[in-house]
């Protein structure tokens, strides 16, 4: 019989809490796993699920919760701050390790993990959300149709829905850092908002396409699409108003303020007052959307799009989808990404989700 079970650490967050509720639709069984017992009784009692309270600094007890499972799926970030502590206990228990990460930082820190991980057979993939799997299946569409591609543009967007405290946690964190984008194969940092134009998006079939305005952001992909095509240019864009877009753009006359101490402290206690994240009617009526573009040395061009749910619903149905197939044996091991190892059109699983072409 197949053993269903996971671990998932972060439970107790927005994002941990919505892969527990759905993951009764996959017949998966997740163990719930934190530092909050409080927090972890209720939602286990809720759910009817088994819970570990474990502190990721306390390695015994991480790795002794690890050795009952397959699989762990870290939800619990900044992962800048918890991902190395998981992977090296992956590592020495033979655990696969997902994440929901999207920092370019951490992605390239878990690259280094490939030959250990092909050694011990198992599988690191990080970034199995929104970041990255929607931009990343766009990524390798592009390649597939365009194999000579040496620049790669991808977008994202999204109508209504709004941060959960851990997503808006951790670009508190980033504030004051700049932008990145990759320039003949190697990441370079250049100011955020340095590039920005306007977008058709696509928002399915029956309706028409949405025009936004995008500006340069950091996003994972800078790491994991080069590793998933190979394309050596590659630059990455988030839908935003005008008027986040100049404040964003000219932050760098104060970036020394903004990685002070004190004002990030202030802005995270800011978060904290707020609700966790959309409430499930905010997530079902917002919309997702994802554009892609690449170019050859040439100047020909092709483009893909999709539309979906909004990004926390995405994050938990492709984190779920791909811990399905893991469990089934569908693998591959060393340092992975989720379009590398299952294709451009595993983003259509999600439920809701449409893709065109040009």
């Amino acid at each position: 019989m197949l053993d269903n079970r996971f671990l998932l650490y972060g439970a107790n967050g927005y994002t941990g809490k919505l892969i527990a509720r759905f993951a009764a639709q996959y017949n998966l069984e997740p163990i719930l796993a934190g530092r909050s017992r409080e927090h972890l009784a209720k939602m286990a009692t809720e759910l009817n699920l088994s819970y570990r309270v474990i502190n990721l600094d306390d390695e015994p007890v991480l790795i002794d919760a690890l050795k009952e499972v397959k699989l762990v799926l870290h939800a619990a970030g900044p992962f800048e701050y918890t991902a190395k502590q998981m992977a090296d206990a992956c590592l020495k228990t033979g655990t696969h390790y997902l994440d929901i990460n999207g920092d370019i930082a951490v992605f390239e820190m878990l690259k280094k993990y490939h030959e250990a991980a092909m050694a011990a057979g198992l599988m690191i993939m990080p970034g199995v959300g929104f970041d990255v799997v929607p931009t990343d299946c766009i990524a390798l569409d592009l390649k597939n149709k365009l194999p000579d591609a040496i620049k790669l543009e991808l977008a994202f967007a999204t109508l209504g829905g709004m941060l959960s405290h851990g997503t808006a946690t951790t670009m508190a964190c980033k504030l004051g850092e700049g932008g990145a984008i990759r320039l003949n194969g190697k990441i370079i940092k250049v100011p955020l908002g340095a590039k920005s134009k306007s977008i058709h998006f696509f928002r399915g079939s029956e309706k028409e396409t949405k025009e936004m305005f995008v500006m340069n952001i950091p996003w994972g992909d800078i790491s994991t699409a080069y590793t998933t095509t190979g394309i050596p240019n590659i630059e990455t864009y988030a839908g935003v108003s005008r008027k986040a877009y100049y404040f964003l753009k000219f932050q760098f006359l104060f970036n020394w303020l903004l990685r002070t101490s004190f004002v990030r402290n202030k802005l995270k206690k800011k978060i904290d007052s707020l609700p966790a994240g959309p409430t499930d009617e905010q997530r079902e009526k917002a919309t997702g959307m994802v554009w892609g573009k690449v170019t050859n040395g040439e100047g020909k061009t092709a483009t893909s799009m999709l539309c979906g749910p909004e990004g926390y619903t995405i994050t938990a149905h492709a984190a779920l989808i791909i811990i399905e197939k893991i469990l089934n044996e569908n693998f591959k091991p060393g340092y992975q990404t989720p379009a590398g190892v299952y294709g451009a059109k595993l983003i259509c699983e999600v439920p809701g989700v449409e893709m065109k072409n040009d």
